[in-house]
C-alpha cells in the first residue's frame, strides 16, 4: 500500500485532515500527517485527544524549510488578511508578511504533488477592482503565486449544503497539482434536514425570554425565526412582536411595524438635511403622513418610555483627517430636529435564532452558535456539540474535551468535512495515476 504523506497547517480541529484521509485510505492509499501547525490552545486540546502527530509546531512562520519533511499534499484553512491598507486602491505588490506568504513559501521549497486550501467565500471578490472582475486582487494575487510556481490550480466555492450536511457554509476551495487541473464541478448534491443529526429530550430552556416566546407563538411558528429589532422580513421577530419591554397595543404594533420600514426612505434624508443612513428619525409630523391617528404623539411617547422607541437628533455624516487618514463616522446634529428611531443596535438577545428543524441551519459562526436554538419536545434549547460536530460532517468517534463556548468557538471557525472528502476524492483519483515522485522533484525558477 502506497503510502502518502501531507502536512496539515491552520490546522483548527483536523477538519481538512479528516476529509482528506478518509478520501485517500478509500482509494487505497496510506495516509500520514508528518507536520502539523497549530497555535489556538483550545484546539490543541482537541488535536492532542482525537490524532496522532508525528511533529506537532506551533507558529508557522517560526518553521524553517529545512525544518519541514517532505511530504506529498498540503493542506490549509489559511486565514483571510487583508493584502493592503484599507481603503488604498495600490493593488498588491507581494504576499510577503500575511499568512498566504507561509504556504507559498513552503511549496515553493518542498515541491509537493499538490495542495488542498480552504477560505472564506467572501476572498473570492475581497479587493475588487472592477464589478465584472471574477475574482478580487487578493484571490488574483493568490492564484498568480500558485501558478507561478508550476501548480494546475482550480477554484470553486462550494456549499455544505449541498454534500449531506444540514447547514448553508459556502467556502472557496482552491486546489492545486503539479500535474494537471482538479475537476472541481459535477458533484453528486445530497441534501439532509437538520432533524435527521438532532438528538432529543434534552432539557430546554427556562427562562421569562423563551416564556415570552412560547407566550406569544406556537413552537411550530417560531421554526426558522430570527430574533432582533432590524430587518428580517416574515421570518424575523421583534422585541414587540413578543412585547418584551412591556405590553404593546395591536395599534402600537402597526406604528411600529409601519416607522420600521418608512424610516429607511431616501426622501427622508433630503428632507432632513443629512446624508441617508439606513434607519432615520423621524418628527411627529413626518410619521403623521404615513400613520395618522388621534393618539398618535401619545402611543409615541408611551414607545420611548419602554424602550422601543429613542427620542434623538438626526446624525450627520463627519469627516475627520488624523495622521492615520480620514475617519468618517457619525454624530447627533443637535441642529435638527430630533425625532423618533427604533432602537435597533446590536441586541443582545440570549436567542438569536430558532433552526427549523425540516431546513437546514445557517452558516453557523462562532460569535452565533452559542444563541442557535433547536426545537426538543414542546420547549427549546441550545446546540449540544455533538450536533454542532454533527453539522460540519465530523464522525462520532471524534471528541471536543472542551468547555462548551470553546467548542462553539472552534466549530464556528471550522471546515465542512464531506466537502473536504469529496474534494479529496477527485484529488486522490488524480493522485493514483501520478506520475510525480518525491525523489524527482522540478525547481520552478
Amino acid at each position: 500500500m502506497k503510502e502518502v504523506k501531507f502536512i496539515d497547517l491552520f490546522a483548527g480541529i483536523g477538519g481538512l485532515r479528516l476529509g482528506f484521509e478518509t478520501a485517500f485510505k478509500n482509494a487505497g492509499f496510506k495516509t500520514r500527517c508528518v507536520m502539523t501547525s497549530e497555535i489556538k490552545p483550545h484546539a490543541l486540546k482537541v488535536l492532542h485527544h482525537n490524532f496522532s502527530h508525528d511533529y506537532f509546531v506551533g507558529d508557522i512562520t517560526r518553521v524553517k524549510n529545512e525544518e519541514i519533511p517532505d511530504f506529498e499534499f498540503l493542506l490549509g484553512g489559511f486565514p483571510c488578511q487583508p493584502f493592503s491598507a484599507g481603503g488604498k486602491r495600490q493593488g498588491f505588490v507581494d504576499t510577503r508578511g500575511t499568512l498566504f506568504f507561509e504556504i507559498e513559501r513552503i511549496l515553493e521549497n518542498k515541491r509537493p504533488y499538490g495542495f488542498i486550501l480552504e477560505n472564506v467565500e467572501g476572498l473570492v471578490k475581497h479587493d475588487l477592482e472592477n464589478k465584472k472582475d471574477k475574482y478580487g486582487r487578493t484571490l488574483k494575487v493568490i492564484l498568480s503565486k500558485l501558478e507561478g510556481l508550476g501548480y494546475h490550480v482550480t477554484t470553486k466555492v462550494l456549499n455544505a449544503a449541498d454534500f449531506g450536511l444540514p447547514q448553508s457554509r459556502k467556502r472557496i476551495f482552491i486546489v492545486g497539482t503539479l500535474e494537471q487541473p482538479v475537476e472541481l464541478e459535477n458533484f453528486e448534491v445530497t441534501i439532509n434536514p437538520i432533524k435527521n443529526i438532532l438528538e432529543k429530550g434534552l432539557p430546554t430552556i427556562k427562562s421569562k425570554f423563551v416564556d415570552l416566546l412560547l407566550s406569544h407563538f406556537s413552537l411550530e411558528e417560531l421554526y426558522g425565526k430570527s430574533i432582533k429589532d432590524k430587518r428580517g422580513g416574515l421570518n424575523n421577530i421583534h422585541s414587540w412582536d413578543i412585547e418584551l419591554k412591556g405590553p404593546v397595543s395591536k395599534e402600537q404594533v402597526n406604528l411600529l411595524n409601519s416607522l420600521f420600514k418608512q424610516r429607511r426612505k431616501k426622501k427622508w434624508a433630503a428632507e432632513i438635511g443629512i446624508k441617508w443612513m439606513d434607519g432615520m428619525p423621524l418628527s411627529l409630523e413626518q410619521i403623521r403622513t404615513f400613520y395618522n391617528c388621534s393618539n398618535l404623539e401619545e402611543m409615541l411617547n408611551d414607545l420611548v418610555i419602554k424602550g422601543y422607541l429613542k427620542f434623538e437628533h438626526p446624525k450627520s455624516l463627519v469627516t475627520e483627517v488624523t495622521l492615520l487618514g480620514n475617519r468618517t463616522y457619525r454624530i447627533g446634529n443637535k441642529r435638527l430636529k430630533p425625532g423618533f428611531n427604533i432602537v435597533a443596535g446590536k441586541l443582545s438577545y440570549s436567542i438569536n435564532k430558532i433552526i427549523d428543524p425540516n431546513g437546514i441551519a445557517p452558516t453557523l459562526v462562532a460569535t452565533d452558535m452559542a444563541r442557535l436554538v433547536v426545537p426538543d419536545g414542546v420547549g427549546l434549547r441550545s446546540m449540544t456539540l455533538r450536533e454542532g460536530l454533527r453539522l460540519f460532517g465530523f464522525p462520532e468517534w471524534f471528541e471536543m474535551p472542551v468547555e462548551i463556548n470553546e467548542g462553539f468557538d472552534l466549530l464556528g471557525n471550522t471546515v465542512a468535512v464531506n466537502v473536504v472528502k469529496s474534494v479529496s476524492d477527485r484529488l486522490a483519483e488524480h493522485y493514483l495515476h501520478a506520475s510525480y515522485s518525491t525523489t524527482e522533484q522540478v525547481i520552478v525558477c
